[in-house]
C-alpha cells in the first residue's frame, strides 16, 4: 500500500516551493509525484495544426521526488508522517502518526 496516492493533499518540505500545499495529480512508478500548481516550469511548444496545438510558452507542473512532500494534516495544519494499520475487519488504512487519526474513511 502506498502512503501517498492520487488526490491526497500534501505540503512541500524542500526546494524552491517549500511550504506550498497542493493536491497530488499523479504518482509515477519511479517514486515521483505531480502536485497541482507546484514546481511550475515553462515549456516551449511547437505548433501542430493537425492536433490543434498552438505554439508558444506553456507553464506546466513538473514531478517532485516523493521524499520532498509530506501529507498535510488539517487538524495540526502541518505536514505529518503516515503509518499503515489493519483494522478489526481486515481493511488496511493509513493514519496520521501525530494524532492517530485515520486518513482513509
Amino acid at each position: 500500500m502506498r502512503k501517498i496516492k492520487k488526490g491526497d493533499e500534501v505540503i512541500v518540505t524542500t526546494g524552491k516551493d517549500k511550504g506550498r500545499r497542493g493536491t497530488v495529480l499523479n504518482v509515477t512508478p519511479d517514486s515521483r509525484v505531480l502536485v497541482e500548481n507546484v514546481n511550475m516550469a515553462k515549456k516551449h511548444t511547437k505548433p501542430n495544426p493537425n492536433a490543434g496545438i498552438e505554439g508558444g510558452i506553456v507553464e506546466k507542473e513538473m514531478p517532485l521526488a516523493i521524499s520532498n512532500v509530506m501529507h498535510y494534516n488539517p487538524a495540526t495544519e502541518k505536514g505529518d508522517r503516515i503509518g499503515i494499520r489493519t483494522l478489526e475487519d481486515g481493511r488496511k488504512v493509513r493514519y496520521f502518526k501525530s494524532n492517530n487519526e485515520v486518513l482513509d474513511a
